[in-house]
């Protein structure tokens, strides 16, 4: 049975009412956040654990972006430059940032932090620069905005995409600047199948830019988001994304269904 079929029989498509812990029978199945962290697919999730900053898979690369270009051309005007990095694995590429920054004497107006949900992190010291922190993007609070924020490969993992969304914008600086890898295709309806374009269409409307040859989304600018849909659970069995790993289906209703 459909998890269409299911809401109508009466399973509330909050993702708070789920099973704590658990999978949720009468919703076919989805996780609700806290059984999806402890996924083996998210938990031993290895995208992000040796990525570095350059090269044939780092951060540029990933993101289309010069991180040090971006973070050195904005602290020329400014008295701090806050970056954070979502589902930042080992911190490896936050690691060498924070080396590179130090050596051109900039470090003392920029401020990285790197959160992940496993706290695997390399071996320091560190520069001053730099804190990596543990913890779920579901439910960490910022001590303040973020002029540059990224998700390099993180967002296939993380359950209410939508919301993380939302959540992020709120997070940026007025002329802050957001951007991440997004798998359109992992959004679903009830119903299993894609958002598709209605999806894109209204995160277009939102303020975001999204690529979806790349499969990349971006936002310049702060901003508080509302997003039509009710996030229901999420699936840890979707199989591998485009990226050829194992992957996170995000499961949604449209409000006022």
């Amino acid at each position: 049975m459909s998890v269409d079929a299911r809401l109508r029989e009466g399973c509330h498509p909050s993702v708070s009412l789920l099973p704590h812990g658990g999978h949720n029978d009468r919703c076919d199945g989805l996780l609700d956040d806290d059984a999806l962290e402890s996924s083996s697919v998210v938990a031993n999730c290895a995208m992000n654990r040796e990525r570095s900053l350059s090269g044939s898979n780092g951060y540029g690369r990933e993101l289309g972006l010069d991180i040090i270009a971006e973070l050195t051309d904005r602290s020329a005007g400014a008295a701090c430059v806050r970056w954070l990095d979502l589902c930042c694995g080992s911190g490896r590429a936050l690691a060498e940032a924070a080396r590179l920054l130090t050596g051109r004497n900039v470090a003392g107006r920029i401020e990285i932090v790197g959160l992940d949900l496993v706290d695997h992190f390399v071996a320091g010291p560190f520069p001053p620069v730099l804190r990596l922190v543990t913890g779920s993007v579901a439910e960490w609070v910022p001590d303040g905005r973020f002029d540059l924020i990224t998700c390099v490969h993180g967002l296939h993992y993380v359950g209410d995409k939508l919301g993380t969304l939302a959540r992020v914008a709120s997070w940026l600086t007025e002329d802050g600047l957001f951007a991440a890898n997004f798998d359109a295709h992992s959004v679903r309806r009830a119903d299993g199948t894609p958002a598709g374009r209605r999806l894109t269409a209204e995160l277009r409307r939102q303020g975001f830019v999204y690529d979806a040859a790349r499969r990349r989304i971006s936002r310049r600018g702060g901003g508080e988001i509302r997003l039509s849909h009710r996030y229901l659970g999420a699936d840890d069995q979707a199989g591998p994304n485009y990226t050829g790993q194992p992957a996170v289906d995000s499961f949604y209703e449209p409000f006022g269904c």
